[in-house]
């Protein structure tokens, strides 16, 4: 084993698409690699193959993190293992279809996933971070976060909790060196199609970004320092200027008398 690591990287959803290649590209980085998903034996293949081609020292973790008891196994692991440095918050669930054919119950296990997983193992994580002065959290948010339109709004509103968490928690931790980003890929050729109603030879090719690249994408904007990183966005301009026109609205989002236009009080 290669004793020179970076820290260990705890991936969740890791046993294939984009959480299999963030295992590959960390292990490739020199991090050793806690990898964590409900398929026992994908997870076993994916870790015996990047041990031998990497050196780097690798841990299976199967675990449902829809489930409260298996999420607390993760949550202890990340609370109690300094070893850790990054955490990529990649399990997740999709939906495409409309919400009034869509199942409430699968609705509420998206939102258990996509959320409430997501944010506890947050919680779990950032403590230790910041007490050892570094870390890295990625979050694994979607284009729907900003474009809820596009697919189903439990979805997209899932999504967008990713967002928001993501440059809240940057704003907090910002004077603690941690490293935090939200990726918000397009479509991307993974098995979430299939999973989440639609095929993806459904889907326009013009508008699906192979997951390799993706990942890559991804890489490359944190290296850069990105906190909001969109693979397919041909101008980071255009980003720049949503937040700042976001942030133009904050000081009058909260005001003590309503708005002119509508007339009230006056």
């Amino acid at each position: 084993m290669n004793t020179n690591s970076k820290g260990t990287a705890l991936i969740t959803g890791a046993s294939s698409g984009i959480g299999a290649i963030y295992a590959d590209r960390l292990a490739r980085r020199g991090f050793d690699l806690i990898l964590v998903a409900r398929n026992r034996e994908r997870l076993n293949d994916l870790a015996n193959r990047l041990a031998d081609e990497t050196g780097r020292g690798i841990e299976v973790v199967p675990a449902d993190l829809g489930k409260k008891e298996d999420l607390k196994r993760i949550e202890a692991l990340l609370q109690s293992d300094a070893s850790i440095t990054v955490l990529i918050n990649n399990a997740g669930v999709g939906a495409t279809a409309p919400l009034l054919a869509s199942d409430i119950d699968k609705m509420e296990e998206m939102i258990t996933l996509n959320v409430n997983a997501l944010t506890r193992l947050t919680y779990a994580a950032a403590p230790g971070f910041v007490a050892r002065g570094t870390g890295t959290i990625v979050n694994i948010a979607s284009i729907v976060g900003v474009a809820p339109e596009l697919l189903n709004g439990v979805y997209g509103g899932t999504k967008a909790f990713v967002l928001a968490f993501t440059l809240s928690l940057q704003k907090e931790l910002a004077d603690n060196n941690i490293r935090i980003q939200a990726v918000l890929p397009g479509a991307t050729a993974t098995d979430f199609w299939g999973i989440a109603g639609t095929p993806l030879d459904h889907v326009p090719s013009e508008i699906v970004m192979q997951a390799e690249d993706m990942v890559d994408a991804a890489l490359a904007g944190l290296d850069q320092g990105e906190v909001i990183t969109i693979p397919a966005l041909p101008d980071a301009g255009d980003w720049a200027a949503y937040e700042a026109a976001r942030q133009k609205l904050m000081p009058n989002l909260s005001r003590s008398a309503p708005a002119a236009r509508y007339n009230v009080g006056g």
